[in-house]
């Protein structure tokens, strides 16, 4: 066994009897001194270590998410009716889908974006094989011209208004003709205006009343709506003030359906409000939209190659102005990639200024064209360019993925075109991504680091003082006038 005495005498901090030291005031405020550098410099080494630090490398895409990418948006159209408006989605591979309504949902908004009713369920407008009776005989018309004012009275006074809102330069309004004046004439047979007072049928030219088709929404020639007296009636359900017909053309069809509608209604009955007693949806009648414009929200699943995602009037049995079309739009969304999670969301925040401001870039822009002819036909486009941004940390030797999101700068312009305006938002993923990894700082590194400064700092201090202690005492024995 060693004793105590060989045990002593390997002590590195041998003690001097504290009646052999001497307290000094420039030691007491180097000591001072030195003592704030230490909290100081510690205080600055803390926040080092906490502070995240990341290296950044750009890596060919090696995503985990298959061949395809989502695509989540929300728009708002103030003067593009929720009857027509479209979403298709298109690829340099051929791919070519038209109006998906399967992941999208529209609501009916005003001018000042606010929605106006609950969802509106259009559906797929059916297709229509008989698009009208083919005559080259001048017909007699059977169908009354309407007006503004005649619109009006004619509504209060018939339990049901139905009218054709055509344009004579329209290919389908003119196909339409023979047989709708046809139905007419059979109708006013059937159930002569004068005397039954259940059922008109009226028509409205467009290019010379436009301001009534504004009034009523029209976009696409010819839209027939049904107008029942007593429709301003409206439920919790947003009964709407009319319906749009998008039955077959020819003239039995559209007596058969004149028929439909006044069968529920007795000859001496003031109003015609919808018949709620059948639950079978009738796919030739859907609700016309309450007001011109449409939000359009939902996401769509595309491959990950350059396409577009295009919002457009479609119909293929109605035809477009494209002078009174304008797709002026208000973006609240358009992001790409999986839906990020709250903690994901949390994440950007933390890593920002490494991730996170291109996400949703195109978020709050507005694109405005306001009416008149030098903004008639315009399209809007918007070129996108995506890469994806995948964050990872390394804890216990294993990598772990914190976050991966796309994205994208944006460029848009407002194109005169000679067809119908559309939304167009061209996008076009990169080969490449973003790795972005954190590197964990150790432990043991941080206690050196203030080991080193709390020795260092102690050091220093100690040179300092033995080198004023000394000056002080040089200068003193000078002043005695002592030799050395």
């Amino acid at each position: 066994m060693f004793s105590t005495s060989k045990l002593k005498s390997v002590d590195f901090y041998r003690k001097i009897p504290r009646d052999l030291t001497e307290a000094s005031l420039s030691g007491a405020g180097l000591s001072i001194i030195a003592a704030f550098s230490m909290m100081f410099l510690f205080g600055m080494e803390l926040n080092d270590y906490l502070t995240i630090s990341t290296s950044t490398s750009v890596v060919v895409d090696r995503s985990s998410d298959s061949e395809f990418l989502r695509i989540d948006f929300n728009l708002s159209f103030p003067a593009l009716s929720c009857e027509f408006a479209s979403v298709d989605v298109s690829d340099v591979l051929g791919t070519n889908r038209l109006n998906i309504t399967k992941t999208v949902r529209k609501f009916s908004i005003d001018r000042n974006l606010i929605v106006t009713g609950s969802e509106y369920h259009s559906g797929q407008i059916p297709n229509i094989n008989k698009i009208g009776d083919f005559s080259e005989e001048e017909l007699p018309e059977g169908s009354l011209d309407l007006s503004t004012t005649s619109f009006d009275a004619y509504s209060k006074q018939y339990s049901i208004l139905v009218v054709n809102f055509y344009a004579p330069w329209c290919y389908w309004s003119n196909r339409l003709k023979p047989s709708w004046e046809k139905a007419a004439k059979i109708m006013k047979e059937r159930y002569d205006p004068e005397i039954d007072g259940r059922i008109l049928l009226g028509k409205v030219d467009c290019t010379v009343h436009g301001d009534l088709c504004r009034r009523h929404h029209i976009q696409g020639y010819p839209s027939i709506r049904i107008f029942r007296r007593g429709s301003d009636v409206k439920d919790n359900h947003g009964h709407h003030d009319h319906e749009s017909y998008y039955g077959e053309r020819d003239t039995d069809s559209l007596v058969a359906a004149m028929e439909a509608l006044i069968a529920p209604i007795k000859k001496d009955e003031t109003l015609a409000l919808e018949d709620k007693s059948n639950k079978t949806v009738d796919p030739a009648k859907r609700p016309a939209p309450l007001t011109s414009g449409c939000r359009i929200e939902g996401f769509v699943r595309v491959k990950k190659v350059p396409g577009n995602l295009v919002i457009s009037a479609r119909s293929g049995s109605h035809s477009f102005d494209p002078k009174q079309i304008n797709v002026s739009h208000f973006i609240s969304q358009f992001s790409f990639g999986k839906k990020l999670s709250p903690r994901a969301l949390t994440e950007i925040k933390r890593l920002t200024p490494y991730t996170g401001e291109g996400h949703d870039r195109l978020a709050g822009k507005s694109h405005v064209t306001h009416a008149g002819e030098s903004n008639a036909d315009v399209t809007i486009e918007h070129y996108l360019q995506l890469v994806k941004t995948e964050v990872i940390t390394t804890r216990s030797s294993k990598e772990l993925k914190l976050l991966e999101e796309y994205e994208y700068t944006a460029h848009s312009s407002l194109v005169h075109s000679t067809h119908i305006p559309v939304a167009k938002f061209h996008f076009e993923p990169s080969a490449m991504q973003v790795l972005v990894t954190e590197v964990p700082k150790s432990f043991s590194h941080f206690i050196t680091n203030v080991c080193a400064i709390i020795g260092g700092i102690f050091t220093v201090a100690g040179i300092l003082d033995s080198i004023l202690h000394n000056t002080i005492r040089m200068i003193k024995k000078v002043e005695l006038g002592k030799n050395f």
